[in-house]
């Protein structure tokens, strides 16, 4: 995955993921135009489908709609940098097949506008910008094939054919 790197601060919450305001659907598509909405107005219309989020501390805290990710994949984010993640906003992420990496330095060193190469399941991420290279923890094997499928319900899906 390639794509250009958009930073959010420390506890960024399911609030300024998608604003409750609309949550009267759970069309992703509907959800994905309210992305990011409170936290920057604009960010739906300047980022570009496979672009990554880059973010500090306890990214997706609040609470435990799943609406926040589902918004954040439809809206095309290929993944999700960040130095941590709030444990249910982790855990939906991977249930919907968004994939997330806890990085801390990658975290601090990415800066917005770099472009940025993620191999998910070697946990490798490179700066393409910067030219440094970061590790993050790779997922296990039964989580990875959650995300390669797409989410949980595929992945269940593909287990009983």
């Amino acid at each position: 995955m390639k794509g250009k790197a958009w930073k959010f601060g420390n506890n960024i919450d399911t609030d300024l993921i998608i604003p409750a305001r609309y949550l009267n659907t759970s069309d992703p598509a509907e959800l994905a135009k309210y992305a990011m909405m409170d936290a920057d107005a604009e960010w739906v219309d300047k980022m570009n489908k496979g672009d990554f989020i880059v973010a500090g501390d306890n990214f997706g805290c609040g609470s435990s709609r799943e609406h926040a990710p589902v918004a954040l994949k439809a809206a095309g984010v290929s993944a999700i940098i960040a130095k941590s993640f709030a444990r249910i906003f982790y855990r939906n992420s991977i249930n919907i097949g968004l994939p997330i990496l806890e990085a801390p330095q990658a975290a601090e060193e990415i800066k917005e506008g770099d472009e940025v190469e993620v191999d998910i399941a070697a946990g490798e991420i490179k700066n393409l910008t910067s030219g440094k290279s970061y590790k993050a923890q790779p997922f296990p094997e039964f989580m990875q094939k959650i995300v390669d499928r797409g989410g949980l319900i595929n992945y269940l899906k593909s287990r009983t054919k």
